[in-house]
């Protein structure tokens, strides 16, 4: 298997979020032809243009012989298997994964754009993303979204079950 790096955001604002943050990992470990490489530590974050509790949010680092599409679509899998629904744009959410990056790849395609389009407007996703590729995120990025309300709240052992990567 030819693996490549990809970068996973992680959130949820409904249910038991911690939980479903875990099994989210444990779910993406045990997707095929993929591995989990590296995990943040666990962020608590307001809600970005939209209502609801709190978030929970994480990053993901993957090694997978996944292709962008395949990996979007074991993605929303996990997130339908959790109960995501998706009645309106930025709903609240028992579940939410981003494709953040796939390797050093562009795309610009109807179902997925590669790096996500949002990511340096978001605390919940530099941070995290800086913890554990640091190369990926300038502090440029960081400055500019040093208003957010983020809290760390948890470090990368909070998802229990990686038993060494």
């Amino acid at each position: 298997m030819s693996e490549v790096r990809a970068w996973v955001g992680l959130g949820a604002n409904l249910g038991d979020r911690g939980a479903a943050l875990a099994r989210a990992v444990q779910a993406l470990a045990a997707m095929p032809e993929t591995r989990v490489a590296n995990v943040s530590g666990l962020y608590a974050s307001a809600p970005i243009d939209a209502g609801g509790p709190d978030f929970l949010n994480a990053v993901v680092e993957l090694r997978t012989g996944l292709a962008p599409l395949a990996l979007l679509d074991a993605l929303q899998a996990i997130e339908l298997a959790a109960g995501r629904e998706r009645p309106y744009r930025n709903a609240p959410r028992t579940l939410d994964l981003d494709l953040l990056i796939y390797a050093d790849q562009q795309l610009v395609s109807e179902r997925l754009t590669l790096p996500h389009p949002r990511i340096g407007e978001r605390a919940f996703v530099l941070l995290p993303l800086a913890e554990i590729a640091p190369e990926r995120v300038a502090s440029a990025q960081l400055k500019a979204v040093e208003d957010q309300r983020i809290e760390r709240v948890e470090g990368p052992q909070w998802v229990g079950l990686l038993n060494g990567f």
